[in-house]
This record gives structure tokens, sequence and C-alpha cells, in this order.
């Protein structure tokens, strides 16, 4: 089944759990079909939420990153797609050296670092485009086949999935997609990868001093495991 997404900015790993909802030809999981996901385009912009911000592991625990938005008018009101990024501030600079020293030491960082903050310091004009590419390197780089597409316009969820492992949550029947535009939030932590068989731990960097966290951003999860990232998000049931 389909599924519908919030824009976001180093999404977490449910994000990308939902997005690795593949079809498999029974080639041993080797030969993928895309799942369908749509991008919300049109809802309007949300404070507090992972549109603008993350949870990553550092050296004193799990710490959040956010960045600021241009506010013209009432920007609550404003489709997200339109948002336009602050960048009169120097966050960005912030931002990397906060996942420079949270990173620096894990396994694949170095790997990785040089083409990513290569898409941060592109500082496109909109909240969209800067979330898009981000979205779009990790897709990538972890080896997920998705078919993105983005809404045309907004449209309320209106019933529940009745079967398979979306049961019990929002149905979008204009996409035709499982929504998880509002579950998949900070501050209601949600059950995507308890729901799709994934609360496995993975090595992260500072464990040893304050345990396994789950379901930080995805960079926690290919900084620490790299081209194995793909398998934390598929089940033994994937690859039968």
């Amino acid at each position: 089944m389909p599924v519908l997404l919030s824009t976001a900015y180093f999404p977490p790993i449910s994000y990308f759990a939902a997005l690795s909802r593949m079809q498999f030809s029974g080639q041993g999981c080797r030969t993928l079909k895309p799942v369908v996901a749509y991008l919300e385009s049109n809802e309007n912009y949300q404070k507090q939420s992972y549109r603008n911000r993350c949870h990553f592991y550092s050296a004193s625990g799990m710490q959040s990153l956010s960045f600021p938005v241009v506010h013209e008018g009432r920007t609550h009101s404003i489709p997200v797609s339109k948002i336009k990024v602050d960048w009169s501030t120097p966050w960005l600079q912030q931002h990397k050296r906060a996942i420079v020293s949270a990173y620096r030491t894990s396994a694949f960082f170095e790997y990785y670092q040089d083409e990513l903050f290569d898409i941060m310091d592109r500082r496109p004009e909109t909240l969209w485009e800067y979330n898009l590419s981000i979205i779009r390197f990790f897709i990538e780089k972890i080896g997920l086949a998705v078919d993105l597409r983005y809404t045309g316009d907004f449209s309320m969820s209106d019933s529940s999935v009745e079967e398979g492992v979306w049961k019990g949550l929002p149905y979008n029947r204009a996409a035709g997609a499982c929504d998880l535009r509002e579950v998949i939030h900070p501050k209601r932590p949600d059950d995507i990868l308890e729901r799709l068989g994934l609360e496995k731990p993975y090595f992260q960097v500072f464990s040893r001093k304050y345990g396994f966290i789950p379901n930080l951003s995805i960079m926690d999860l290919l900084f620490n495991e790299g081209t194995e990232s793909i398998a934390a998000l598929l089940s033994y049931e994937d690859c039968r």
C-alpha cells in the first residue's frame, strides 16, 4: 500500500521504515519494486514538528536540531511548499558542527560527510526544497526503491486501514494511501517500527554511556551502519 508522509528534516528511522515497504520478487531481498510514497506539499506549515527539526545522538545523549523559517504574515496558514528557510543566522554552521561532533567517530560518517554537507550548503530558498534534497540523499545512500510523488491538493484522512501492518492507522482515500502525516511526530512517539517488526538495535557511538536510543534521525543509522542500513529497515518476512 502507498504511504502519505509530510516533509521532514533528517527524518526519523520510522519515516524511512515506511518508505521501505517494498515488494520483493523472491530473489532474497535483492530485486525490489518501488513502493509509492506521496509527500504532502499542500498542508499548512506546523511548528514543533519534524518539518524543521530532528533528533540525533550526541555525547550528551539525545539532542535536537531545528532551523528557523521566514515569518511572512500568518506562517501557519502558508502551504509548507511555500515556506522559506531563514538563512540570515549561522544556524547551518551550528548544525554541521553538531553533526560532526556527534558522528565523527562513527564508522561511515567520513564517507558521506562531504556529499551531504555539499547538499546542505546549497541553501535553497524553501523548506520544501531543502528537506527534499536531504530525503533523496538518504534514499539513494541506503538503497531504497521509492517512487516518490507529491500531492496535488490537501485532503483529510477519512477512515482507518482495515488489513495488513497498517491496520488502525489513518487512511487517505483521495491518495489511496496509509496516512502517516501526523502519526510520525516528535511530540507523539509512533509504533511504526514495532508494527513492521523492526525494533532491533544497531551500533551507536555513545550506547555504552546512555544505552541504545531507538528511532533517531536516519543519519544516526546511516553514519553507524553505512551500506548495511537497509538491513535495519527490512524484516525477516520481507526476505522470505
